[in-house]
């Protein structure tokens, strides 16, 4: 048989010595030396990790959808339309998933009448409760003993309990799953959009005020540097309707915000209808346009949402066929055409 000897440069016995690799001859019986306490636990992080990332990209495969839900700025309703969209989803038949990423102010169990429950874990594997319509729900409520306990935690943590809450949960199969995230433009969007594959993109909340609208703008921007597509902008709070009766056919005047008048005519019956823009209008839809995203739509100004919130049953089950309903209907079909299947990559995920 021909033998081939590659020739190598020298190297000296210290060099090997300072190398991380443990060396030790075939046959010379010496057994490797133990590895500390330190060591043992970086090894069992590191392989924790690695399990979760594969998880990871293994559940992005069993969603097929995957919305963040994020707002500038706080006070918005952003939980209050997360919720919304999920249960307008879910009147449709799909499965659906919230994932709470707010770990300070999570609001969605009790928006979703699910306070007091407990997560069910199973062969190292987190079962999400189940609310309205069958919607699965995870969130960081449901691992405080009391909903007065703070969660004072640093970035790292936080940021390793959202990995968690993504690759240790079993959500099974799911149509959609919407990712309410807390007001801002920080951490939590840019570790969801670097371990959840395949993320759809990014519906934008906001309120018509130009207080709201400025921190919604940074919204839209943050999105390009996440390279997840903004697929809207909702309009929360678009205006209060008002129904009422007057003398048939007549015209009935009310006094609006900023001294306006505003005037409706009443039918043969005497009903009339008109709208009162407490936050202004539009504000929405004109940014949507200057920064050439899609305008999904306006939702009313609706007191049931705060009942609803509060009581655990939203708008969208204790009134299916209302007008927050409708305009709810109306937002979820211009999202849907938004979606396509197979978007684009998003950040590595590391």
């Amino acid at each position: 048989m021909n033998e081939r000897w590659i020739e190598v440069g020298p190297f000296s016995p210290k060099a090997m010595s300072d190398s991380p690799i443990s060396q030790h001859g075939a046959n010379s019986g010496e057994a490797p030396p133990e590895a500390s306490p330190q060591e043992q636990k970086q090894m069992e992080q590191a392989y924790a990790q690695m399990k979760r990332k594969m998880s990871m990209a293994e559940i992005g495969k069993k969603i097929k959808h995957k919305v963040m839900v994020l707002s500038g700025k706080g006070g918005v309703g952003k939980s209050t339309v997360s919720t919304g969209l999920a249960l307008a989803l879910a009147q449709q038949g799909l499965k659906v998933g919230i994932l709470d990423i707010d770990i300070t102010g999570p609001n969605v169990p009790k928006m979703m009448g699910l306070d007091g429950r407990r997560l069910h874990v199973e062969s190292g594997r987190i079962h999400p409760a189940q609310g309205h319509l069958g919607v699965k729900v995870i969130s960081m409520a449901f691992l405080l003993d009391n909903e007065d306990t703070p969660v004072v935690w640093r970035g790292p943590i936080k940021l390793g309990a959202i990995q968690q809450f993504i690759g240790d949960v079993e959500w099974g199969d799911l149509d959609y799953l919407i990712i309410d995230f807390p007001p801002g433009t920080s951490d939590e969007p840019l570790t969801v959009a670097q371990s959840l594959p395949d993320i759809d993109g990014m519906v934008i909340v906001t309120t018509p005020q130009d207080v709201a609208l400025l921190d919604s703008r940074k919204s839209i921007t943050f999105s390009e540097s996440l390279k997840v597509p903004v697929l809207g902008v909702v309009e929360n709070m678009s205006g209060y309707t008002i129904n009422g009766k007057a003398s048939p056919n007549s015209e009935v005047q009310i006094a609006g915000p900023a001294g306006k008048t505003l005037k409706a005519n009443t039918d043969g019956e005497g009903n009339f209808s008109i709208t009162i823009d407490i936050f202004k209008e539009g504000g929405g839809k004109s940014t949507a346009e200057e920064f050439g995203v899609p305008f999904l739509g306006a939702l009313p100004f609706d007191p049931g949402f705060v009942r609803g919130g509060d009581d655990g049953v939203h708008r969208i089950v204790s009134e299916p066929e209302g007008p927050s309903a409708i305009a709810f209907g109306k937002v979820v079909a211009a999202l849907q055409g938004q979606i396509v299947d197979g978007s684009g990559p998003g950040l590595e995920i590391i």
